[in-house]
């Protein structure tokens, strides 16, 4: 399903928040002592790049005179909503400020620790999107699907309400329920669904070995600070005998760089370039190098990806590819090639920022775009019936394919032409 798009509410959300953020800039800027904001405003300064703050002043002045409510209007919530609008106005989708309410649920997600059903968001202007959905979370258990687009939280319309305020709506407290309306693209109704919700402890690193294949599998479901710790110690128990490696990124929005360098080590022979950041003051370039030991994990390796998949996932599947390690398998992925870094603010709130943009050495840049595939699998209709997981079960096909002919590219060709080989 295609995503909703529609402009006009997101340029008037656009305008509303750029309009408040320049209300609240001027209006504690007339009622405070503090002399470097009436410096600011009262001289109508222009920073480095050009900005005439004048118009600013203009704009206040006839909002102070002749908007109804303007003795109404808190400051706090003024001074938040011009942050929301400067950062708004970046037009970059992984750049974000939030308020300290907001901070404290954006803290929980990176704690993997929180009682919801478990599925990730994207406001959109008639309520918010499903945007991936964890395999063992509450929301797989109960149908609701990637791309499903929620209207109503237990009869509550989320069309007006902010992401984070859409979201406290669905998620609280474990062992409760919440009636979900969903609009789906292929159903012609909208459907209710009744999801428990559940506390969850996402695990960053699950394994698994599948002994009639020979195979050994490792989850990784995000990129923390210790699952490069984790992904090492499973690593360690597969036995020698063992003919190859499935590595699932599925759904894995990334995180920590630093974790998916070390794990790429593990297969990399030590001081090959692997990921490399790039600023806009080019003094703070770096490359990161595989720091391997000298026990380089040999086996032949198949990646699943899908669109979920995007950051450190992508440097995980796109250098393990570049080095010719592993055949990447099943969707495109995220095209998130960017590094954000989160400033804290004294006031309690976080600005999270685009800071730099990384490369796989002699790769251009996929943001935006992602990494395709060597061989591309759909789920079919009959698979979420019957919960059963066709990437993986192919997965292993390909896999035993590339250990038998020792060949990356071979092996891609071989099940393709297999895979298209009509029936008799």
């Amino acid at each position: 399903m295609k995503k909703q798009n529609s402009i006009f509410p997101i340029f008037l959300l656009f305008l509303t928040s750029f309009l408040l953020g320049v209300l609240a800039t001027i209006y504690i800027a007339k009622s405070s002592d503090n002399i470097l904001w009436k410096t600011l405003w009262e001289s109508s300064i222009s920073d480095e790049r050009g900005l005439d703050f004048s118009s600013i002043q203009d704009t206040y002045n006839i909002l102070k005179e002749n908007y109804y409510d303007i003795e109404t209007i808190e400051k706090s919530e003024l001074i938040q909503w011009m942050k929301k609008g400067l950062v708004e106005a970046m037009w970059d989708r992984h750049s974000e400020f939030l308020d300290p309410e907001e901070k404290e649920q954006f803290n929980e997600v990176l704690s993997g620790d929180f009682e919801w059903i478990w599925a990730v968001v994207e406001k959109v202007p008639i309520g918010v999107e499903i945007e991936r959905i964890l395999k063992w979370s509450p929301a797989k258990k109960y149908w609701v699907r990637a791309w499903d687009i929620v209207l109503e939280a237990d009869n509550i319309k989320l069309e007006d309400l902010s992401l984070y305020d859409a979201v406290d709506k669905i998620k609280w407290p474990a062992g409760t329920s919440v009636i979900l309306k969903i609009l789906r693209a292929w159903e012609t109704e909208v459907l209710e669904i009744t999801v428990i919700r559940d506390a969850i402890k996402i695990p960053s690193v699950e394994e698994d070995y599948f002994e009639e294949e020979n195979i050994a599998y490792i989850a990784v479901n995000l990129f923390g600070e210790e699952t490069s710790k984790e992904f090492r110690k499973a690593l360690s128990e597969i036995p020698s005998s063992t003919e190859g490696l499935i590595i699932d990124l599925r759904d894995n929005w990334g995180w920590y760089l630093q974790s998916s360098v070390e794990i790429l080590s593990e297969f990399i022979e030590s001081k090959k370039p692997l990921v490399e950041t790039k600023y806009r003051q080019s003094q703070y370039n770096s490359t990161y190098y595989s720091n391997n030991n000298g026990n380089i994990f040999d086996k032949k390796i198949v990646v699943l990806v899908n669109e979920n998949s995007a950051s450190a996932s992508e440097i995980t599947a796109g250098t393990l590819r570049k080095y010719d390690k592993a055949i990447i398998v099943w969707k495109k992925t995220y095209g998130k090639w960017s590094v954000q870094q989160p400033f804290d603010l004294d006031d309690g709130s976080l600005l999270k920022l685009t800071i730099a943009k990384w490369y796989i050495p002699g790769w251009e840049t996929i943001d935006k775009l992602g990494i395709e595939p060597d061989i591309e699998i759909d789920f079919l209709e009959e698979d979420y019936e019957n919960q059963y997981d066709r990437q993986k079960e192919e997965a292993k096909k390909i896999l035993q394919k590339f250990v038998e002919l020792d060949a990356l590219q071979l092996a891609v060709d071989k099940y393709m032409e297999w895979v298209d080989k009509p029936v008799e």
